[in-house]
């Protein structure tokens, strides 16, 4: 019993460092893809809002985090981000035009790839 004790343990342990390292490697991840998107010029980053929608204070609070340079036009409160907002099409908020690319939805992945191109 006791060797099946240590073995279960032994794995317990091994398991934990395992989380730990993915961890490690899930933050070394977010924070090269914020410095990557962090290159934005002014103007590079357009993201249309409203004022109660959480996915875009998830994704104001990512620029945030890494210092990201965006314009936020917000489409309850600003009759010119409406209209414009309008001319996309787009299905929802939030939606993000990068370099002239239409985006709906945050994903910081895709903000970085559009960025490179």
């Amino acid at each position: 019993m006791r060797t099946s004790l240590r073995g279960l343990s032994g794995l317990v342990v091994l398991a934990a460092g395992l989380l730990g390292l993915s961890q490690l490697a899930g933050l070394w991840h977010a924070k090269a893809l914020g410095q990557r998107v962090a290159q934005a010029e002014p103007g590079d980053i357009v993201m249309y809002t409203t004022t109660d929608c959480p996915y875009c204070a998830q994704a104001r609070q990512w620029f945030g985090e890494y210092d990201v340079l965006y314009t936020e036009c917000n489409t309850s409160v600003d009759a010119d981000c409406r209209a414009a907002f309008d001319r996309l099409a787009a299905p929802g908020v939030p939606t993000l035009v990068v370099k002239g690319q239409r985006q709906v939805g945050f994903q910081p992945d895709r903000v970085a790839q559009a960025l490179e191109r």
